[in-house]
């Protein structure tokens, strides 16, 4: 059970003498004056944004279902059916639209067929998944049979925000119901959290638990500056290190989804960066390790016709300073596609600009396949590989081979260890190129399985038995 203290007397009457004893000058505080600054209080915010904030319920019906029963001889001797069990998600969302968008976390209702959003005046909806971003860690819902206008959030610019800056956030914490909490931002641009693509969080001490993903983080305006999205804690509960995702990327997730689209449609630049280590800062003259270092660039993309070489340093975009790959990552998502982006670059001692254009990833007939003959990949859902699939599995665009992008849950394939990302490139010998190719060779009766994949860029071979 939790415990609860109460403060001693003895120790207040401590507190009390010691602040007294205090020179004027270090006594900042000072006793209300009137009876209106002891109302003073953050329920008039409160007031305007609660009504804007949601909570999300998400569930999915699974079925247990063990391996063996795909052989016809199993189910002949054993019998029985596939048991279902139901999955459920807790979490919160934000109205962003007055025509009922609800604006919440990817992880909340990531692989869940159910979804519901009950409002502050404890109405319910159920609610359609317009987008997905995994990327982010954000996505759209739109409330269904919805004929009314809803209280819309209004947006912030996060770019504005200062560390010391008084916030409140507003969510659903451990299910217990609509909850307020308040604190200062503690840190801005955060980018090595690793929790999404994009790695630029707020940082706020405002208690944010589990269930509070997808709510509001507010300013004293009640502007939303933030999407409460993941803690670092010990406990599994608040210990006053909290992220969010800036409005400033929501806002961009926001405007795909108003525009018709399923996904968020990001320009490409096409070359892979690196973190600026103090002895590379010390090779271009910086007074501190900043920027990113162009690695890579890929053939005949938006960098390489722009002109950016590898070793080129990455200072600003746009005239705003970039401090690492992440930052950068982040502004470059950032832009809306077409037009160009100017780059502030150092090569051979002296800063140039390069003009980038802002284009899409380019894609490809992605022919998603699910195998379900009895093989090693039953229950993989493969995908021919493009940049575009490769940027959003987080591989390197140059990769050839048959990517892996779902595995089903208690399939023999997910038994054996295969994962989202997997890219097979050859069975038994035989190039995987395309998801016809895993479809076709995953129907053979092999008495041995040779399979080379590759994971986090590195190759491996495995094989099974028939």
């Amino acid at each position: 059970m939790p415990s609860f203290v109460r403060p001693g007397l003895g120790l207040a009457a401590v507190l009390l003498a010691a602040f007294a004893a205090m020179p004027a000058a270090a006594q900042n505080t000072r006793v209300p004056s009137s009876t209106e600054e002891m109302k003073l209080s953050f329920s008039s915010v409160v007031k305007r944004v609660t009504p804007s904030v949601v909570n999300v319920y998400a569930a999915r019906i699974v079925e247990n279902r063990h391996p063996l029963m795909d052989d016809p001889v199993f189910r002949r001797f054993f019998g029985g059916r596939p048991q279902e069990q139901v999955q459920r998600s807790l979490g919160s969302g934000v109205i962003v639209d007055p025509s009922g968008l609800v604006m919440t976390n990817n992880h909340v209702i990531e692989n869940m067929d159910q979804v519901k959003v009950s409002l502050a005046d404890k109405r319910e909806f159920e609610a359609e998944i317009v987008l997905k971003d995994a990327r982010s860690d954000l996505a759209v819902l739109r409330l269904k049979d919805a004929g009314e206008q809803f209280p819309a959030i209004s947006f912030g610019d996060s770019d504005g925000l200062a560390v010391g800056d008084l916030v409140l956030a507003i969510g659903n914490p451990f299910g217990v119901g609509q909850t307020v909490t308040h604190g200062i931002v503690s840190a801005v641009a955060r980018t090595q959290v690793g929790i999404t693509d994009y790695q630029f969080f707020i940082q706020t001490d405002a208690a944010i638990n589990p269930g509070n993903s997808g709510g509001a983080l507010v300013d004293l305006s009640g502007r939303l500056i933030g999407v409460n999205t993941a803690i670092f804690s010990r406990s599994g509960g608040s210990q006053g290190i909290g992220f969010a995702i800036p409005a400033n990327m929501v806002r961009v997730v926001l405007a795909s989804a108003q525009g018709g689209s399923s996904v968020v449609r990001r320009p490409w630049l096409g070359a892979k960066l690196q973190a600026v280590t103090a002895e590379i800062s010390e090779a271009f003259g910086l007074k501190r390790p900043a920027g990113a270092l162009v690695g890579t660039v890929v053939a005949k993309s938006p960098a390489d016709r722009a002109g950016l070489r590898t070793g080129d340093l990455i200072v600003a975009i746009d005239g705003t300073e970039v401090d690492d790959p992440n930052a950068f990552d982040y502004r470059f998502a950032m832009k809306a596609t077409g037009g160009q982006t100017q780059l502030g670059v150092l090569r051979s001692g002296r800063e140039i600009r390069v003009a980038i254009p802002l284009e899409n990833v380019p894609d490809g007939p992605r022919d998603e396949r699910l195998i379900r003959t009895r093989s090693p990949f039953q229950g993989v859902k493969a995908a021919n590989l493009s940049p575009a699939l490769a940027e959003e599995l987080r591989l390197d665009v140059t990769l050839q081979g048959c990517a892996v992008v779902e595995v089903q849950e208690n399939s023999t394939a997910r038994g054996l260890g295969f994962r989202k990302g997997d890219v097979v490139i050859a069975i038994n010998g035989e190039k995987i190129v395309s998801s016809r190719d895993l479809e076709r060779a995953a129907g053979q009766q092999f008495r041995l399985w040779r399979i080379t994949i590759l994971r986090d860029g590195k190759p491996i071979s495995v094989v099974f038995g028939g």
